[in-house]
């Protein structure tokens, strides 16, 4: 199976526990790998077979920029759950950057990296 890596997404959002961040919000940044099978896009040349970069890029913006999640581990669900419902993706990692939390004397940042895989519908055994 093949990945697609798109990095640095950067949003400003509203995703925090705490209250000034949900009205004054923050930069978030977002780094994706899916993994789907590239093989006919790559015999093909055509946009039809593959995923659309552009429009994963616009699916994880809005939702960094509508939510009003407190946790941003609910954030990176979201974003995760949106992704896998493109019928090519079949495993997503996400991993979602709060680049300046609101912690006295904290100058990094707070990555929540998760991945999910799709479920496959139990078969129906009945004849």
């Amino acid at each position: 199976m093949d990945w697609i890596r798109l990095t640095q997404i950067r949003c400003y959002g509203f995703t925090g526990f705490l209250p000034e961040e949900q009205v004054l919000g923050q930069w978030f940044e977002v780094d994706l790998a899916m993994q789907m099978s590239v093989r006919s896009a790559g015999l093909s040349d055509r946009i039809e077979d593959t995923l659309d970069y552009r429009d994963v890029i616009s699916r994880v913006q809005t939702l960094v920029k509508t939510s009003r999640f407190s946790l941003v581990e609910r954030l990176a669900e979201a974003i995760a759950t949106s992704i896998l419902e493109e019928a090519q993706v079949q495993e997503v990692r996400v991993q979602l950057h709060k680049l300046h939390a609101p912690i006295p004397d904290f100058n990094g940042k707070i990555t929540i990296d998760i991945t999910r895989r799709r479920v496959l519908p139990a078969p129906n055994w009945q004849l």
